[in-house]
């Protein structure tokens, strides 16, 4: 991939462009750049009013603004056993925003905040599944305590 040109060639071609030293297409070959970058960096500077080059940021864009994260702690504060969809009603109705819930635990992970079992809750009483080669086994290891 190639190196963008610099602002400063930008600034140069586009301030030519504006004394009126010659069109786009002119001035392309005077600052040996191709015609289409001329086009499209005049076009670009039009649309945003800048000559400068639009900052790239990568990546996946926040769904919830920085300012609501204190909002959202101090919920948790208030209120430390709020589940998913208790987070995702009272974003809607406190600040009209939509989020699904794995974007809403993105949130949370973002702003360190934990959804935790509640240590009073009795474990669970359903016996946990036995693989099939463990229940091949079990003849053998009841032998083997002496339960035959």
């Amino acid at each position: 991939m190639g190196i963008p040109y610099g602002d400063d060639l930008r600034r140069k071609l586009l301030f030519a462009h504006d004394r009126g030293e010659g069109t786009l297409e002119e001035l392309a070959g005077r600052f040996s750049v191709s015609v289409a970058w001329a086009k499209k960096i005049s076009a670009a500077r039009n649309r945003t009013g800048q000559a400068e080059r639009v900052a790239y940021h990568p990546g996946r864009k926040p769904a919830v603004g920085i300012e609501m994260h204190p909002r959202v702690k101090a919920w948790f504060v208030t209120q430390p056993d709020l589940t998913l969809a208790e987070v995702q009603e009272k974003l809607q109705d406190e600040a009209s925003i939509s989020l699904c819930q794995p974007q809403i635990w993105r949130l949370l992970q973002k702003l360190n905040l934990r959804l935790k079992k509640s240590r009073s809750t009795p474990p669970n009483e359903t016996p946990r599944p036995i693989a099939k080669s463990a229940k091949s086994l079990l003849p053998v290891l009841r032998r083997f305590r002496g339960n035959a």
